[in-house]
């Protein structure tokens, strides 16, 4: 990607191309640290349409992105299934989502810095584009690399293919960030949380495929056609994504961001904002704790459950997500979304700690169901607070910031509780000392290792979040928000027409 140099002051950039240098027009002039700029700045002008012509496109945004990442996350996981039947080696596997995550943490700020130097919409049509073709390149290496070869993990081409689909499917991650600044310019500030509501249930749509769809795939139809479907949805969600016109965005923002990776810039749009670094780093612990949900829970359900069952069972609990970003959709997070979110997070921490209390598959089963449907309300709370406090032209970095810490959150205490569980907890809560301990707590059954790291990391959430109501970063950020929604109505008024 390379910038162009600034076109005069108002200009439109030309739209309809998936290439960001003929897409975009970027100047580099430096912008005000406080307040809502979507309505007063000059690169938008909410005023060419209607909220409803608005809401429409903003709708075809948010269908478009769900079929991207519901298609990625297909192909992402019927890669890892795929390796793991072929090889039975749990190493390649380990590798392949370590990288995932990893690689998701380290660029996140860099496409936050592409977000605020191009237009939304062209950012969205180059990522679209760029997967198309990292997709396209895998079935040609799967279509001419025989397969012994193919899967030979001592051979270059077995990492070179998977790289190949993890390129793809990391900078579709870019779509997510300028989702959500597209948020800040087609929806008003009084309908941004029921929006970002509707990107939870996108989300959570993509839990159900990639439990049950990748699997089913790959049983039925093979890797080959497994990426065969995909190219094919992706080439549909990116001519999709060509038909689509957003006018409200007369041209890129002027920006302070540099480069590609302005980690710098990134930091100083964060720290602008009183208690904004805060609510990250709440963010981000809230993640650690999710990790331990992450290294464990499938092992808990694999205990309790056949393997052709459990992810179906998976895929039930994941249907809370499209429940919870409904309710927010309808009703919105209230006056503070700060208060929500924490009071989402205590309702998660008591949940987590209670619902592996006894090894009921039912219990099991309502507990992450009830989890899920209270996962989106903590995330588009933080959206949410961002879109309003912070000037358009910097969101893109706080967004890839925050998504580069708190990707990285849940991997790492993956990686630390998964080991300690496996040689300590567990094997102390199936000894005969162990067992007699934990019975009148826990109950008994093969997994009460797994349920006491449940329980502990339940209410080390819960006290987390209660503590946060008294700290003084709560109520910066509250008066904030509160003081951004007040002006930011009056800021979004046109001016009447002229003569009246």
């Amino acid at each position: 990607m390379t910038e162009q140099e600034p076109g005069p002051s108002g200009a439109a950039a030309p739209e309809g191309s998936a290439g960001l240098p003929a897409d975009s027009a970027v100047t580099s002039a430096p912008v005000d640290d406080g307040g809502t700029s979507s309505p007063a700045d000059p690169a938008v002008d909410t005023s060419v349409r209607s909220p409803d012509q608005r809401s429409r496109t903003f709708a075809g945004i948010l269908v478009n992105t769900a079929l991207a990442n519901v298609t990625t996350s297909y192909l992402w996981f019927a890669l890892t299934f795929w390796v793991y039947l072929q090889t039975r080696n749990v190493i390649a596997t380990g590798v392949i989502g370590g990288a995932y995550m990893l690689l998701i943490a380290l660029s996140s700020i860099s496409f936050g810095t592409f977000v605020d130097r191009y237009r939304k919409l062209a950012v969205m049509r180059f990522a679209a584009g760029f997967t198309l073709a990292m997709f396209v390149l895998s079935g040609v290496m799967f279509l001419l690399t025989p397969a012994a070869r193919l899967l030979d993990l001592a051979q270059p081409w077995f990492w070179v293919f998977s790289v190949v689909i993890l390129a793809g499917a990391v900078v579709e991650n870019m779509r997510n960030i300028a989702l959500s600044t597209t948020v800040t310019i087609l929806i008003d500030p009084d309908r941004r949380a029921n929006a970002n509501g509707l990107v939870g249930m996108v989300r959570g749509l993509m839990f159900i495929v990639t439990s049950v769809l990748s699997g089913l795939s790959v049983g039925l139809l093979g890797m080959g056609w497994t990426i065969v479907v995909a190219v094919g949805l992706t080439a549909l969600a990116f001519a999709h994504l060509l038909t689509l016109r957003m006018p409200e965005e007369v041209r890129a923002a002027a920006t302070d961001a540099h480069g590609g990776f302005d980690l710098r810039g990134s930091l100083a749009a964060v720290l602008a904002i009183s208690g904004l670094f805060a609510l990250i780093l709440f963010s981000t612990f809230n993640n650690f704790i999710g990790g331990v949900y992450l290294a464990l829970m499938d092992p808990y359900g694999l205990e309790m459950f056949p393997v052709e069952l459990w992810g179906t069972v998976f895929a039930l609990g994941a249907t809370g997500f499209i429940l919870g970003g409904a309710l927010i959709g309808k009703l919105g997070l209230g006056r503070n979304p700060l208060r929500t979110m924490l009071t989402a997070v205590i309702l998660m921490g008591i949940l987590g700690a209670v619902f592996t209390l006894r090894e009921w598959a039912w219990l099991y089963v309502a507990g992450i169901w009830l989890y899920m449907v209270l996962v989106p309300f903590v995330e588009a709370a933080e959206q949410t607070i961002i879109q309003q406090v912070v000037p358009l032209p910097r969101q893109g970095r706080v967004f890839g910031f925050a998504m580069a810490f708190e990707s990285a959150a849940a991997p790492i205490t993956a990686f630390l509780i998964a080991p300690i569980a496996q040689v300590w907890i567990i094997p102390y809560a199936r000894s005969t000392e162990g067992t007699a301990q934990l019975a009148p707590l826990l109950g008994e059954g093969t997994s009460r290792g797994i349920a006491l790291v449940f329980l502990a990391a339940g209410i080390v959430m819960i006290a987390a979040a209660s503590l946060a109501f008294f700290t003084p970063v709560y109520r910066r950020v509250s008066a904030s928000y509160a003081k951004a929604a007040t002006e930011a109505p009056q800021a979004a008024t046109p001016p009447p027409p002229a003569g009246q």
